[in-house]
């Protein structure tokens, strides 16, 4: 994932930095609609052409962070955001029977669109690999 490619990375891996570290919302608790704990952000998949987060990464299950699995949420259905706290607009049964998405895919598209369908929302879909030199 790289931004010669157009696909998404993870800020961590960018170099970029929140215009305001105050929005960083990374280890924030992610809750579903009816409080139910989901796990936590891990880190946030970004747009580095368009400079947008696209895709929370929550990390859930294992044991003291060993073992847990990534799930990828858009953005878009976090509902609020308070200290230390995201609530979801869905059940953690909706989160749980979300299309799996790899960031590492050359072709995002047609897993792009899943997810974000399956959500409700309109796609984002990165650019195909070899737009930007």
């Amino acid at each position: 994932m790289n931004v010669e490619s157009g696909t998404l990375m993870r800020l961590e891996d960018s170099g970029r930095q929140l215009a305001d570290p105050e929005q960083d919302i990374r280890g924030h608790t992610v809750l579903d609609r009816d409080g139910h704990e989901i796990g936590n952000v891990g880190d946030l998949l970004i747009d580095p052409v368009q400079r947008r987060v696209r895709l929370l990464v929550v990390e859930h299950g294992g044991l003291f962070g060993v073992g847990a699995t990534p799930l990828f949420i858009p953005v878009e259905t976090a509902h609020l955001v308070t200290e230390g706290v995201i609530r979801l607009d869905r059940t953690r049964v909706q989160v749980a029977e979300a299309p799996q998405y790899d960031p590492e895919l050359v072709d995002q598209e047609k897993p792009m669109t899943d997810l974000y369908g399956y959500y409700g929302f309109t796609p984002f879909i990165p650019p195909p690999r070899g737009f930007f030199r």
